[in-house]
């Protein structure tokens, strides 16, 4: 069993993808060499069953299976996305994949909460559902609808000791960050901060005081490579290095066909078999591969020129 998350956590959390066969299968095989591709690009830990992970679109014999594979091949910590709309069976869950090994989960807030008070009420539940379990606030408002302000998580974060980490995915967020870390230095808790949205600002939100980055973008190793890169000084390389992945990056954020360009960027690399997204999901076309593997081309030049 690996670690429990606590607040300290930092480094490439890499969101995993769900394998599935041509037949849209759970694919086993692919999840074990996934979990091997994501350890040998270097990340610190994972996280399954997210946005990227197609969870809704997975039976809850399905989702268990998933994790259980997961954890018995990655040995690093693994975060599980848990958000449900029915507090019961998120509670339910969480304690289940946290007694099977998972580091801690993942919450974001249901669509429909619009004042402050709903929100508090709503995580109020949740909270004492997750009593001594971590977990991971993800604040996504441009999936989930619901905007939390940045006095808002500070109040969360003073008042929910087991919320060890946010998953920042306001846009725009810089300035958040910004907020959020001048709290902390005028004696508020600390969190760990990790940056989703694709990844995009990573070179930025890292100089604003970021830990890392939670994103399921197809080259986790050049992340690791460029907050190394900054956290060594050397700033101008780790701009390059990400300058080089935006092209790729942006390619993956389209709304509606991201996903299937992640995938298909993973199977080119060796990671899975397959680039299948469980129906209702879109399909690439010849023309649509063909942009991906120039993109994919020019970007493995350019990281290779950027000196380690």
């Amino acid at each position: 069993m690996t670690k429990r998350l606590d607040a300290a956590a930092d480094g490439m959390y890499v969101i995993s993808a769900t394998p599935f066969t041509d037949a849209g299968a759970l694919d086993l095989e692919s999840t074990a060499s996934l979990m091997d591709f994501y350890l040998r690009c270097g990340v610190t830990g994972m996280t399954i069953l997210g946005i990227m992970g197609e969870a809704p679109k997975l039976s809850g014999e399905e989702s268990m299976r998933f994790v259980e594979a997961c954890l018995a091949r990655f040995k690093l910590p693994v975060i599980v996305g848990v958000s449900a709309a029915g507090l019961d069976n998120l509670v339910a869950f969480s304690k289940r994949v946290m007694d099977a090994g998972a580091a801690g989960v993942m919450v974001a807030p249901i669509a429909g909460l619009k004042t402050e008070e709903q929100i508090t009420g709503y995580f109020d539940q949740v909270a004492r559902g997750l009593a001594g379990m971590p977990w991971v606030l993800q604040d996504f408002p441009a999936v989930t609808t619901v905007t939390m302000a940045t006095s808002l998580i500070v109040k969360m974060i003073a008042d929910y000791p087991d919320m060890v980490m946010l998953k920042h995915e306001d846009w725009p967020g810089n300035n958040k960050i910004t907020r959020l870390r001048a709290a902390e230095q005028a004696g508020g808790r600390r969190v760990s901060i990790l940056i989703g949205n694709g990844g995009a600002h990573y070179a930025q939100l890292l100089a604003r005081g970021v830990d890392g980055a939670m994103t399921g973008f197809a080259y986790p190793d050049l992340l690791v490579r460029t907050r190394d890169l900054f956290l060594a000084g050397r700033v101008d390389a780790a701009d390059d290095l990400f300058d080089a992945c935006l092209p790729l990056i942006v390619q993956e954020m389209q709304p509606g066909l991201g996903l299937a360009v992640r995938k298909y960027a993973l199977m080119k690399r060796g990671a899975i078999r397959h680039d299948r997204v469980r129906a209702p999901g879109p399909r690439l076309t010849d023309l649509d591969r063909a942009e991906i593997d120039r993109l994919m081309q020019r970007l493995e030049q350019k990281s290779r020129a950027i000196p380690a």
